[in-house]
């Protein structure tokens, strides 16, 4: 009878077993029977009716009231306990039926329970009619297979079940995979009982791996089986087939090689897969789909076998390097001249990503070394898909950064091995994978063109040991010819082997089989670009992108040089088929022309005045502008091809990397999300990134971003992203937790030379311009970036700030002209001027510095930390924040002793840890207040200060006070007075010297501050103009009363100090210290800065108390002296040197300087003695004080008279001032026309002169008056006068206002030389040097440098210009002849250096010319020669004159040398000279 017969009821009407004896116990009375007694009474009744595949149904449900067995502790004990008692008597039942039935069926228990167990199993998971060959079990049969196994189960303990039998059978049924995996999972099938059963098992399990990978699951649920599935057969596979067996029997070898020929398959058509992917796209988008979703699960699958405990370490070693070998000689069609023509489209962002993921999961268990062993292993001893072995260099580059020096070593041993044997192969292998790193891009690894010329360029290259070797080397060159893509053949050609001078030709033969190739390519080398990079790191570069790129090199080339290139001016020459046809027109690009002129502007005019562009050319250029101007007038806007495309994907790959750094992804996802930005960047510069950033300088140009509008909003989009990330990361964890993303993107931005350049602009014109309208994101993203900059250390370029800028103030020990690195420059655009500045700057430096210390270790915190924005917090954070102020600084922790130290410690334990700090700063509802102080109380913040490079000292601290902008001070006016006092007298005053302060001494504190005012007028920010603080808007007026203050203070103290001070005085030590860096008076550079420095430092003093410049000495130990030494040798030395006009120091200079020494007479005990003194010291050693003194009396009269009286008590004013006032009123009334001619005070004869000169308005008639009454004794006074008179004719030169000045002064010299001019004394004025016993040696140190070397145009300024009889006169002169001689040279040579003012067109006509003057001068010296005779020279002054004469005018010399040589030719003295 059949067991479906059995059956009385139907399936509606049956119970389950647990509620038919539930049912049952409830409706009779328990009878005292034992348990026995029972169960046997239960079986008799069920025995009567039961279908066996429903009662294994029923035998493993479980109760809805009941868990399993061994989760008894979910429902009570004792009810786990009984349900375990019902599934036991269950199982007994079913156990009977099967004996019942198999005795009448005459077959065994175990096969009947097989068949059983197998109908039911078809039965489940038989398909639906909507899916007739459906992969996946639903989820109902599903559950109903789990209850069917868990009673197979039941009834394998008892020992009545075969499984091998039932898969024997199964087998013959088609069967699923599924239903095979929960066999396996519930240990009843094992690997090997499946795959030694048949030998059509294998390719079954390949097939349903096959279709279970393609499956598309719809619902999550199917997907989770699915990969479950794979998974679990994949750690069998791979347990099976690679552990050691214990057992070493054949049974045991075949069956492990079984495992592995299924996972073989399986990886062969994973990769044919990726290969149809990779090929032509014929194939519908859905079915690659499919394809990808596939290769996806199995490489899912894979992960997981690699992360599971059920297979032991070296297993899943073994099956990775099996694995690995099988990829990488996978299908060996391509050549290796097929690998170097089509290398560049295997990088790694060109590569499938499920590849590159397939690499870094078989790769995870080694390390670099390995791995790079095995790829050598493998290379060397099979033959090698080429596509996948550089695919796989470049996965392991992207993915880990140490494996760089690891493929250097590889390669170093790879080429000494192929030159040591000659081996081709090596040979190939080496220049295969350095072409691949260095498609990578320098972030990753050196370009092309830099290892080869390491490697080839020098004499101790790997070919250099022998003629074998070069020939081998060129040999292998040559035959790259033909595959070579023309981006290496131009790295060899421009950077060629070294070859030594007799194998020249070897050498010449390769280059000429190159260049042929290229003409073959159509790839001229005329074509090659200026300035080209030939790294070979991308595909060949357009003519017309190489010429954009030569274009910008040759502009900034210019800008910094003022000059055309040689390379420019060669290529006009030389290559003028690329100068026409490409250089120029991408020059000439029609653009609107901006109001100012700007860097291209400049160097199109530089060209075409050099005539390097056809006039037409630049007609058509300049036409062309102007219509540009008027389509962008209407509105006309061009559109661009491609760019919205090249955005979204970069928009969405930044979308893809920040979803990667929110979700905690590890660093090789995220390094290979930033290969594919990398690559998307590359679009947006055709040319390929250049090479080596970090040996590069980037100039920057004032307002002129990149005109590429494309490329300006690329770097938008990377800043935004840049900050989008951050913040992402953020969330996440904080930065030292974060992993190196943000360097990796920084060496990403640093790949593309480019964008870095114009990341850079974009920069510099954003933080001081619309740095206060940033968000917190952005600011706390720039702030990491710059951080990240600073960083990448030697990698990053250096900056070029643009020319007209200076040093910022803030780093004034840096020259204003050398390249910064880019942290330090673009810290120095960082506004700070207004409240508004400020506000925006402590944001900026609070997010840069956090960033820094919570994303480096204690260690490497000075390479994290920009010196330059700590030091701006150090100014900030205690200007703006008064209750940062306590402990602050090393000189206050110094000063208050132990316990203020220990108060300090303890402030800086509160600021929290690293953690803290970055919660406090990226929390939305924390103030800027609480996350300063945070920053500020925080210990390894101030550590940093121990360090000298952090520390900001005091002159770095007014330089940036001296900056803010008084008008939009955050502070108000007792605020900022506050402030400054803290920090002069509390903060820098007591700070030692080593830490930037002053170390006690007043002095040198008000040396500081007088320095750094003087720095104002020349240190300006790199900013625009409209962005630069006014200098009558500072806080000039602020720091002067705090120098002020000091000054009086040092005063009063140095009142009553003995003698033991050093000599002179430490404010004119500043000005001297400062002149002294400018010592060429012929360089006009020099004497601007010096005039610059001078009048600074006059606008200064000025300002300060009088007495404060007069030293006050103790003499002889008790009596006290004025010290005016100081002054006058400031007065003597520098002073002279910017006087305008020459010879007369500004009045409110002679004023402040004459009122020090008044005031600080009263410090002496006898005050009139010591202004006595002083003045006598005076009329001896500084007569350019004295004649100013006279010069200026009328004015300075009553300012001294009052002082003095002030001071006397009304007193007569002393001796010396009397007799300045003397001697102006003798001069008045010399001068004038009712008064007679008055006695002459004894006074100095410059005096007198000054005097007279300022009164005396032309007239030789009171001058001969004067000189009538003692010849002898006022001939000085004459002279000196003419000198004051001829400073007047060259300050009319010098500055002239028409030839009416020129002739005014020339008519007044001429009066007083009437006078004078039988007598030698005047010559004296015009010779250089005179000696120590004349009277006049003391007017060298009363004009200027320049009056003095112009007194040769003086000379023959004065000299032609009298008639005949004065000039018989002057000519009998003793030592004439040799004045207008050596005269005459100086003239000539001054003319010949251009130092001789210039005639300017703008003046009257009748303007003097300097040529007219020197050709009269050769007329007057010829004729005074001619007339003169030999004994007027001694034989020294000829030998001297005929010297140089002879150099600047051998017809002078040769008219000396006739002359004068015979004693018959003399002079007839007794005729007048005629001239003309």
């Amino acid at each position: 009878m059949s067991l479906e017969a059995s059956s009385v009821l139907a399936p509606s009407q049956r119970a389950s077993l647990s509620s038919l004896l539930a049912s049952r116990s409830g409706k009779r009375p328990r009878e005292h029977l034992s348990e026995e007694e029972l169960q046997e009474a239960a079986i008799q009744l069920l025995n009567s009716n039961q279908n066996l595949s429903d009662l294994l149904l029923e035998v493993g449900q479980q109760s809805p009231k009941f868990g399993k067995c061994n989760h008894y502790w979910d429902s009570g004990e004792s009810d786990a306990l009984d349900h375990c008692s019902v599934q036991k008597t269950g199982a007994s039942f079913l156990l009977s039926e099967l004996k019942r039935q198999s005795q009448e069926l005459g077959i065994p228990v175990g096969v009947l329970s097989v068949r059983v167990v197998l109908e039911r199993v078809l039965e489940l998971t038989a398909p639906s009619e909507r899916e007739e060959d459906g992969v996946l079990l639903t989820s109902a049969q599903r559950t109903q297979l789990r209850v069917l196994l868990q009673s197979t189960r039941e009834l394998l303990s008892l020992g009545t079940f075969s499984p091998r039998l039932l898969w024997q059978e199964y087998w013959k049924s088609q069967p699923k995979l599924e239903v095979v995996y929960y066999l396996h999972a519930e240990n009843m099938l094992s690997m090997e009982d499946l795959l030694e059963s048949d030998d059509g098992v294998r390719s079954w399990l390949v097939k349903e791996l096959q279709a279970l990978s393609g499956l598309a699951s719809a619902q999550k649920e199917e997907g989770d089986a699915k990969q479950k599935i794979l998974s679990t057969v994949m750690c069998a596979l791979v347990r099976a087939g690679f552990e050691e067996a214990q057992d070493a029997s054949s049974s045991s070898r075949r069956f492990s090689q079984r495992c592995c020929s299924v996972l073989d398959d399986m990886l062969c058509w994973l990769l044919d897969l990726l290969s149809s992917s990779q090929g032509p796209q014929e194939q519908e988008q859905e079915q690659e789909q499919e394809q990808e979703e596939a290769v996806a699960a199995w490489v899912r699958a894979l992960e997981a076998s690699l992360t599971h405990a059920s297979v032991v370490g070296k297993a899943l070693c073994n099956f990775s390097t099996r694995s690995l070998t099988h990829i990488l000689t996978y299908c060996p069609r391509l050549k290796v001249s097929d690998a170097v023509a089509m290398q560049s489209n295997w990088t790694f962002a060109k590569t499938n990503p499920l590849l590159t993921s397939l690499f870094c999961k078989l790769c995870v268990l080694f390390s670099v070394e390995e791995l790079l062993a095995h790829l050598q292993q493998v290379l060397e001893t099979h033959e090698v898909n080429w596509q996948h072995v550089l695919s796989c260099l470049s996965t392991l580059l992207v993915y880990h950064s140490d494996t760089q020096p690891c493929l250097k070593q590889m390669l170093s041993g790879l080429l000494s091995s192929a030159f040591e044997t000659y081996d081709l192969e090596s040979m190939v292998t080496a220049f295969l994978l350095v072409r691949q790193g260095a498609l990578e891009g320098p972030a990753v690894f050196p370009s092309y063109s830099d290892w080869f010329k390491l490697a080839f360029g020098g004499a101790s290259g790997y070919h250099g040991n022998s003629k074998k070797s070069l020939v081998f080397l060129l040999k292998f060159l040559s035959d790259l010819v033909p595959f070579d893509p023309p981006q290496y053949l131009k790295v060899h050609i421009l950077h060629p082997p070294y070859v030594p001078a007799k194998h020249r030709s070897l050498l010449l033969e390769y280059v000429s089989l190159a260049k042929t190739r290229l003409a073959d390519l159509k790839v001229s080398v005329e074509e090659m670009g200026l300035y080209e990079d030939v790294s070979g790191a991308a595909a060949t570069v357009q003519p017309e992108h190489q010429a954009r790129q030569d274009v910008e090199k040759a502009i900034s080339l210019f800008e910094s040089t003022g000059k055309i290139s040689a390379m420019i001016m060669e290529a006009s020459i030389f290559r003028r088929p690329y100068f026409l046809s490409r250089f120029l027109p991408t020059l000439l690009i029609p653009r609107v022309l901006p109001v100012k002129a700007d860097a291209r502007m400049n160097f199109i005019e530089a060209l075409r005045r050099a005539d390097k562009i056809p006039a037409a050319v630049y007609s058509s250029y300049t036409e062309s502008c102007q219509s540009e101007s008027q389509r962008q007038q209407s509105g006309v806007v061009r559109p661009m091809e491609g760019s919205e495309a090249l955005l979204a994907v970069l928009r969405s790959q930044l979308q893809d990397l920040r979803k990667l750094l929110s979700s905690g992804a590890n660093h090789g996802d995220v390094s290979a999300q930033l290969a594919r930005v990398s690559d998307t960047l590359s679009g947006t510069s055709p040319e390929p990134p250049e090479e080596a950033v970090g040996r590069n300088v980037i100039q920057l140009q004032t307002g002129a971003l990149s005109p590429n509008e494309l490329q300006t909003r690329v770097v938008n989009a990377l800043l935004r992203g840049f900050c989008q990330c951050l913040l992402d990361a953020s969330k996440v964890s904080p930065p030292n937790r974060q992993g190196a993303w943000a360097a990796l993107f920084v060496k990403l931005l640093l790949g593309h030379r480019r964008l870095f350049t114009a990341l850079l602009h974009r920069l510099w014109d954003l933080l001081p311009h619309q740095g206060h309208s940033l968000s917190a994101t952005h600011v706390l993203g720039l702030a990491a970036l710059l951080v990240q900059l600073h960083a990448a250390g030697p990698q990053c370029p250096t900056v070029q700030p643009p020319s007209s800028s200076s040093s910022s103030s803030s780093s004034s020990s840096s020259d204003p002209c050398s390249p910064l690195p880019v942290a330090e420059a673009l810290s120095a655009v960082l506004p700070y001027h207004t409240s508004e500045h400020m506000n925006f700057c402590l944001r900026f430096c609070v997010a840069a510095v956090s960033y820094s210390l919570c994303s480096s270790q204690p260690q490497d915190l000075q390479q994290h930390v920009p010196s330059s924005l700590y030091k701006k917090l150090l100014y900030l954070v205690p200007r703006l924040l008064p209750e940062a102020r306590a402990g602050a600084g090393a000189g206050a922790g110094a000063g208050a002793g132990g316990e203020g130290r220990g108060q300090t410690e303890r402030v800086l334990e509160a600021g929290g840890g690293t953690e803290e700090q970055w919660s406090r700063l990226t929390d939305p509802t924390a103030t800027l207040t609480k996350s300063v102080l945070g920053l500020w109380r925080y210990g390894p913040f101030h550590s940093l200060q121990k360090l000298p490079e952090y520390q900001l000292s005091f002159p770095e601290w007014l330089a940036l006070e001296l900056r803010v902008q008084r008008s939009q001070d955050a502070l108000s006016d007792p605020q900022r007075l506050e402030y400054e006092q803290w920090v002069c007298e509390e903060l820098y005053l007591p700070t030692p010297l080593e830490e930037g302060g002053c170390g006690g001494d007043t002095r040198r504190a008000c040396t500081l501050i007088l320095s750094a005012i003087m720095d104002m007028s020349r240190s300006q920010p790199w900013q625009s103009p409209e962005h630069t603080v006014p200098l009558t808007d500072t806080c000039l007026p602020d720091v002067l009363s705090r120098l002020q203050g000091m000054l009086c203070e040092l005063q009063m103290t140095l009142r009553f100090q003995s003698s033991g001070a050093a000599d002179g005085h430490f404010l004119f030590d500043v000005v001297a210290g400062r002149c002294a860096q400018t010592p060429d008076s012929q360089n006009l550079g020099s004497e601007l800065n010096l005039q610059q420095t001078l009048h600074t430092w006059n606008r200064v003093i000025l300002t300060l108390p009088a007495v404060s410049l007069i030293a006050v000495r103790r003499s002889e130990g008790v009596r006290r002296t004025l010290d005016c030494q100081p002054l006058l040798e400031h007065v003597n030395q520098y002073q002279r040197k910017v006087c305008s006009p020459a010879g007369v120091l500004p009045y409110h200079l002679t004023a402040h300087f004459l009122r020090g020494i008044v005031g600080a007479s009263v410090c002496c005990e006898r005050p009139a003695a010591a202004i006595n003194r002083a003045m006598s010291q005076i009329g001896q050693h500084c007569p350019l004080l004295l004649a100013s003194a006279g010069h200026w009396w009328a004015r300075l009269s009553p300012v001294l008279g009052s002082q003095w009286r002030r001071l006397s008590d009304g007193d007569a004013l002393p001796e010396k001032l009397q007799l300045l006032a003397d001697c102006h009123s003798w001069a008045c009334r010399c001068v004038s026309v009712d008064a007679g001619v008055a006695a002459v005070p004894s006074a100095p004869a410059v005096l007198l002169a000054a005097c007279l000169h300022q009164q005396w308005t032309g007239g030789p008639e009171k001058l001969a008056q004067l000189q009538q009454q003692n010849p002898h004794h006022h001939r000085p006074l004459l002279v000196l006068l003419l000198f004051f008179c001829i400073t007047d004719l060259l300050t009319a030169y010098l500055n002239p206002q028409g030839a009416e000045s020129v002739v005014q002064a020339q008519q007044h010299c001429c009066d007083i030389l009437l006078l004078v001019v039988d007598s030698a004394d005047w010559l004296q004025l015009f010779h250089s040097q005179t000696t120590e016993q004349s009277q006049y040696q003391h007017v060298t140190i009363i004009s200027t440098e320049e009056n003095n070397r112009l007194m040769p145009l003086a000379f023959y300024s004065l000299v032609p210009s009298l008639d005949a009889a004065v000039l018989n006169r002057a000519v009998r002169a003793p030592g004439f002849l040799y004045t207008a001689a050596l005269s005459y040279c100086n003239l000539l040579q001054l003319f010949l250096e251009g130092q001789t003012p210039r005639p300017q067109p703008e003046n009257s006509p009748q303007q003097v010319d300097v040529s007219q003057i020197l050709a009269r001068a050769q007329q007057v010296l010829l004729k005074v020669i001619s007339l003169s005779s030999p004994g007027c020279l001694s034989h020294t002054q000829r030998t001297e004159l005929e010297t140089l004469c002879g150099e600047l005018d051998p017809e002078v010399a040769a008219t000396l040398s006739m002359q004068l040589s015979s004693p018959d030719l003399g002079p007839a003295f007794s005729q007048e000279l005629d001239f003309f």
